[in-house]
């Protein structure tokens, strides 16, 4: 039976190449860079951006120690050779990815984050498709080989940038140049370290159906670019071919500022990354003046999936006169918005910003304001539609008042009995990450009428409460976190 979106496993490898000015996104070279093949060990990248994802959430930290299953010390070579029964603590664990691309500890890694392996594999694919990687699916942790596990070198250089670009903090792991671990010294694939000035990682890979694969950053000062090479015939020809087209097209590079925004997850990108655009904040005056009709409470996914919007970043928005229609910036103080709120007309227009180059995976859209209007007090909230069936809501153990620790909203409802649907929702889709979590209703009156807060409390801080933040917004719920 055929698989779609595999390719040919007895066909010679694929050979591509893609050349990325990361600072400007302009393809300084690219040949076959949208022809699908395997990625090897390339996988690995999105296995420790995964790992990386769960640290910055609080989920796990260095010292956290991963189990190892007998199906993940069944992994054939290359590996650690841990047994089933022992643990590897997460540093370690990331340092035999980078230097050994040890299969073993791949597969423990997903199946620690995922629950199976298999399951973290169709997490790793949601993951790519929200950073821009459309084909790409990812069927283990490893790379081993697959046939329905594919890649291209352009979704290869989307992940090199997204990796440093989300995570500058832990990309430092991959210059690792040698590792010791029980008094064995491990040293790096990955040949062009010290090799070549300014390539700090990033991965090798290997299967027979692959060739010889690399993704490789090169930070100088003043120039940044991320290569792929896939396919090569023999790891000296694959480093041989990489660094030709470093030397080539390195200087090529642009040494001006950050021009293109950094690759950020959720189908979009780091708006708070780009130069600021020639557009004005809201003014107080400008609500007082009346110039202001209707207000956008809707929270882009690049930062719903932070859990809060940063401070810096509403610098972006343009007043319109009242007879078309305005923005209210997210920055904006809650009494503000509430008072436009009050007036509010049907439309609401968010524009995005004129330096981005193409707006489309952004979530700024013309949208209609809900009517009635939910609390606008979280400056995060999402039209609400009508509820669908789901679980009883009596199922759930629904507290009396607020648990303590931090908490989440996902809605506020126009009933007490709409608020508990949603409730009931978002708990049948929070899977582990609702597991502890205390959902609970609170009222509120806006301009006479009575709203139901839709939230979850108890979560231990707020990493956690982010975290949940961050899948619930993979399954199109609103959400934002408070602090205790």
């Amino acid at each position: 039976m055929a698989v779609v979106g595999a390719v040919d496993a007895q066909a010679a490898p694929v050979k591509a190449a893609l050349v990325v000015d990361a600072k400007t996104g302009k393809v300084l070279y690219s040949s076959n860079a949208d022809k699908r093949t395997y990625p090897a060990s390339l996988t690995k990248i999105m296995t420790l951006y995964m790992l990386f994802e769960a640290m910055d959430s609080g989920r796990v930290n260095l010292s956290t120690r991963i189990p190892i299953s007998k199906h993940a010390a069944g992994q054939p070579p290359s590996k650690l050779g841990l047994k089933p029964g022992q643990t590897i603590a997460v540093k370690d664990a990331i340092l035999s990815l980078v230097t050994r691309s040890a299969n073993d500890i791949a597969a423990a890694i997903g199946e620690y984050l995922g629950g199976t392996e298999s399951g973290f594999a169709a997490d790793m694919t949601r993951r790519a498709r929200q950073l821009g990687m459309k084909q790409t699916t990812f069927r283990n942790a490893s790379g081993l080989p697959n046939s329905s596990q594919v890649t291209t070198a352009r979704d290869m250089a989307i992940l090199g940038r997204a990796i440093q670009d989300r995570f500058p903090h832990h990309f430092h792991y991959f210059k690792t140049r040698t590792f010791t671990y029980r008094g064995q010294k491990i040293g790096n694939h990955n040949r062009l370290l010290g090799k070549i000035t300014g390539v700090d990682g990033i991965k090798t890979g290997y299967i027979r159906a692959s060739g010889f694969n690399l993704v490789t950053s090169v930070n100088t000062k003043d120039r940044r670019v991320v290569a792929v090479v896939l396919g090569g015939s023999s790891g000296a020809a694959r480093n041989e071919r990489m660094a030709g087209l470093v030397r080539k097209h390195l200087p090529r590079a642009s040494t001006g500022p950050q021009l293109v925004a950094r690759i950020m997850p959720s189908g979009g990108i780091d708006i708070a990354s780009l130069p600021l655009p020639r557009l004005r904040p809201l003014t107080e005056s400008d609500i007082e003046t009346g110039a202001v009709t209707s207000v956008a409470a809707i929270l882009p996914p690049e930062f719903q999936a932070q859990g809060e919007i940063p401070d810096d970043l509403i610098a972006f928005v343009e007043v319109k006169p009242a007879k078309t229609a305005a923005v209210v910036p997210m920055g904006s103080a809650p009494s503000a918005i509430e008072d436009v709120i009050a007036k509010a007309e049907p439309m609401v227009v968010v524009e995005a910003p004129p330096s981005v180059a193409d707006p489309k995976p952004m979530a700024f859209a013309a949208v209609e304001t809900p009517a009635p209007i939910a609390d606008p007090e979280p400056m995060a909230l999402a039209a609400i539609e009508a509820p669908q069936p789901a679980a009883d809501p009596a199922a759930m153990a629904l507290a009396v008042e607020a648990p303590p620790g931090w908490k989440i909203q996902i809605a506020a409802a126009p009933s007490h009995a709409a608020a508990l649907e949603l409730l009931s929702r978002a708990h049948a889709s929070g899977a582990a990450v609702l597991a502890d979590a205390s959902p609970y209703t609170e009222p509120v009156v806006k301009d006479a009428k009575t709203l139901y807060r839709a939230r979850f409390g108890g979560f231990a801080d707020k990493h956690e409460a982010r975290a949940a933040c961050a899948h619930l917004t993979t399954k199109k719920f609103a959400c934002y976190a408070i602090a205790e």
